[in-house]
């Protein structure tokens, strides 16, 4: 890694320790890092899941017998180097809470309705052009548990793999003009100048007219530009 490549990712990725995210107070590591070099199967294989990934997998309101509540949306973009250069057959997952505020998981007790016909994940493989798109719903802000009163705003996670299993990355991203954005200690501990990265934009020419609204969320992997991820990557 070049000192450029550090700097950039210093200036995009979140700090390990963000003392108003509460929980990265006891799970920061408080000693350096121990660099372990990946082999040479791990550099280049085994891939996960790509060859069984399905058309329908990326449409999270086709899933079930009905159609899930809420605001349908497509949420679409591309993968890019930092030259701009398309990063085709990476395969994305995405997962979210519904419309209500909640997730489809045991864990998640939130007093808010599940619904029958949203399941919350989703996954694609992106094309030549480094192109995606899932149809969905728009996410509700549910509350956490990091300060009182503290809700998250409106998010899907979003998952990239790579030729391995670790070349792994994840983000979260957002909608535009959230109000919960300003009081979210996860949204703030991401450097000020990148924090716009992780917004998607409302794009009309991924909408479709008469069905769903666009957002376009493009995923830069390295450079000044690059989206910022939840763990440090090469």
């Amino acid at each position: 890694m070049t000192e450029t490549d550090l700097l950039d990712r210093l200036a995009a990725h979140p700090p390990y320790l963000a003392p108003d995210y509460r929980s990265t107070r006891t799970r920061a590591p408080s000693r350096p890092p121990v660099v372990i070099p990946p082999t040479l199967s791990e550099l280049t294989g085994p891939r996960f899941g790509h060859d069984s990934v399905r058309a329908d997998d990326a449409d999270l309101t086709r899933q079930h017998e009905g159609e899930p509540l809420g605001e349908r949306i497509i949420v679409g973009g591309r993968v890019v180097d930092e030259d701009d250069r398309p990063v085709s057959d990476t395969l994305i997952e995405i997962w979210q809470a519904n419309a209500a505020g909640r997730y489809h998981h045991a864990v998640d007790q939130h007093p808010a309705p599940l619904d029958p016909n949203f399941t919350g994940a989703g996954r694609c493989v992106t094309d030549a052009e480094g192109r995606y798109s899932f149809t969905t719903v728009k996410p509700g802000a549910y509350p956490w548990r990091n300060h009182p009163n503290a809700w998250r705003p409106a998010h899907i996670h979003l998952s990239l793999f790579g030729p391995s299993f670790v070349s792994r990355l994840i983000t979260q991203f957002y909608f535009p003009g959230d109000p919960l954005l300003p009081l979210d200690p996860i949204f703030n501990a991401v450097p000020e100048p990148a924090r716009e990265r992780l917004v998607a934009a409302l794009d009309l020419a991924v909408t479709k007219p008469d069905w769903a609204l666009g957002y376009r969320f493009d995923i830069v992997l390295r450079g000044r530009g690059r989206t910022p991820f939840e763990e440090p990557s090469e």
